[in-house]
């Protein structure tokens, strides 16, 4: 998928932990364990705002666009 989620990188710089942020944003880890894997397939606005309160970040610094390598498909999935 050519967008890549870097809730990982963004926790480790500020060094919290996946429940610790979990926590503080009100969500389960589970949840947010979704979404920093790149499983997900879809995040709200609401919670991408908790994200960047509570790293201190802006959303480009979570979420990074990479086009695709030549041969590869792109999953436009709506």
């Amino acid at each position: 998928m050519p967008i890549i989620v870097n809730l990982d990188v963004m926790m480790a710089k500020r060094k919290i932990s996946l429940g610790e942020l979990a926590e503080r944003m009100q969500i389960t880890p589970s949840n947010l364990s979704i979404l920093k894997t790149g499983k997900a397939k879809a995040i709200r606005f609401s919670t991408l705002n908790a994200i960047c309160r509570q790293l201190d970040c802006q959303p480009g610094d979570i979420l990074e666009y990479r086009p695709p390598m030549p041969g590869e498909e792109e999953d436009d999935a709506d």
